[in-house]
């Protein structure tokens, strides 16, 4: 599997996607902090460098759902991956070569653009106000998140040998595991009660009583939602962004447990996988 990787990584680093991913993420780093800066002195609104360190774990799974199936979808398209198979390589290798490839250009998307932000971000917003535990505690959490995407689209991507349908698929899922989990997170967060207010209506003041919400969750329900909220990819991007989790130390269990399960699963299907 190592000769494997090596010519990967030989490919890797002339992949016009991977390249533009990374020129795209520098630009971004540099420019967040810049906009934050400007927005601060045009406001008076303090703005931190907490604010923004995390936001590559919504940009990535995006940016990694084009490169990933365009990079196997790449290889199917110009048939190396059946060479590669009738040379003698085992199935197993040819699939756990091509995610490793995938997970090493995730870590370098993720170094570039949070290397770029503290560069660009240091200077003009200070050090981090959030305790460093924090901090850390949500760098780990965002890794493996990363590991978990990485991983959903490296299996769909070698099971789908058309690269454009695979690209199709891989970023409307991220899409929609997004949005799913806005949905999850606005049902979380309605109130319990509606307040008290009151209002003038012609020369009339009306006071409304508070009132129950019928939309807020409670009990199993809410149990549910959050389950839901916290194993979803989508739902950990939102909570990585804002750094607030109510189980942070849950979302690496669960990030952990999908990418064994799709890993685990893309190899046994790639075996049985029909490649002309």
């Amino acid at each position: 599997m190592n000769r494997l990787l090596a010519a990967n990584i030989v490919r890797l680093r002339k992949n016009k996607c991977f390249l533009g991913g990374i020129l795209l993420l520098v630009i971004l780093g540099i420019l967040y902090p810049v906009m934050k800066c400007i927005e601060m002195k045009n406001t008076g609104y303090e703005t931190t460098l907490d604010t923004g360190f995390f936001i590559g774990a919504a940009v990535l799974p995006v940016l990694l759902s084009v490169f990933v199936s365009l990079f196997i979808g790449t290889e199917y398209s110009d048939g190396t991956i059946r060479n590669k198979i009738m040379v003698g390589h085992e199935r197993k290798s040819v699939y756990l070569a091509n995610l490793l490839t995938n997970l090493i250009a995730a870590f370098a998307l993720n170094i570039v653009f949070s290397s770029s932000y503290l560069a660009a971000g240091i200077p003009l917003l200070g050090f981090f106000q959030e305790d460093l535990k924090v901090i850390f505690l949500f760098a780990g959490i965002e890794f493996v998140l990363i590991c978990s995407f990485t991983a959903l689209f490296t299996v769909i991507a070698v099971l789908i040998s058309n690269k454009a349908v695979s690209a199709v698929i891989c970023v409307l899922g991220t899409f929609l595991v997004l949005f799913a989990a806005s949905y999850l997170n606005a049902r979380l967060n309605e109130p319990e009660t509606y307040p008290a207010y009151t209002y003038v209506e012609g020369r009339t003041e009306v006071t409304e009583e508070e009132e129950k919400n019928p939309l807020y969750l409670d009990g199993k329900e809410r149990e549910r939602y959050q389950f839901l909220y916290d194993f979803l990819p989508g739902g950990q991007v939102i909570q990585c962004v804002t750094m607030t989790a109510v189980n942070p130390k849950r979302l690496p269990v669960y990030s952990a447990i999908l990418f064994v399960l799709t890993t685990a699963g893309g190899v046994l299907l790639f075996e049985r996988k029909d490649i002309k």
